[in-house]
């Protein structure tokens, strides 16, 4: 039967286990960077509020500086989405894991619907897992898109 085979192979298990452990360890960087960006969208937020307080109601440059705030608050709800895509993908990757050594323990004591349930369940997680991951990445590139975009608007606004 194709599940003896995975309890017979103890590097079948060690594949199933260190997958889903490198990307979870791949996912929680991601996270804490994203959390470092978010951290930096607020900071500069402030900054931007500050000037923008300090400009008289009818100034020119006040159009400039709102859509600079406006921008900030598109990142910071871009970071927020990937940041909780990146949770998602760390705990579904620890699951995957888990889910996986249980696979391997009905394997070994040969225990075929539980072992073809857990390998389901592990496929499930992983295949969601690395969609999460995936689309948190995306909006990370969206992300910096904008603030590279934004960059750039500041500094006309600085110059004029």
């Amino acid at each position: 039967m194709q599940y003896n085979a995975v309890a017979s192979n103890p590097f079948a298990v060690l594949t199933a286990i260190v997958a889903p452990a490198i990307l979870t360890n791949a996912s929680s960087v991601l996270a804490l960077g994203t959390s470092n960006r978010l951290g930096r969208v607020v900071d500069r937020t402030r900054v931007v509020a500050a000037e923008l307080s300090k400009l008289p109601k009818d100034s020119p440059e006040r159009p400039g500086w709102m859509a600079q705030l406006d921008h900030l608050q598109v990142r910071a709800q871009q970071l927020l989405t990937a940041l909780r895509m990146f949770y998602a993908a760390l705990g579904l990757f620890a699951a995957s894991a888990l889910v996986s050594i249980g696979g391997s323990v009905a394997a070994y004591y040969g225990l075929k619907f539980a072992f073809e349930l857990t390998a389901a369940l592990a496929i499930l997680t992983g295949v969601s897992a690395v969609v999460a991951l995936t689309t948190g990445s995306v909006v990370m590139v969206h992300e910096t898109q904008l603030a590279v975009r934004s960059l750039g608007e500041e500094a006309k606004l600085r110059l004029k």
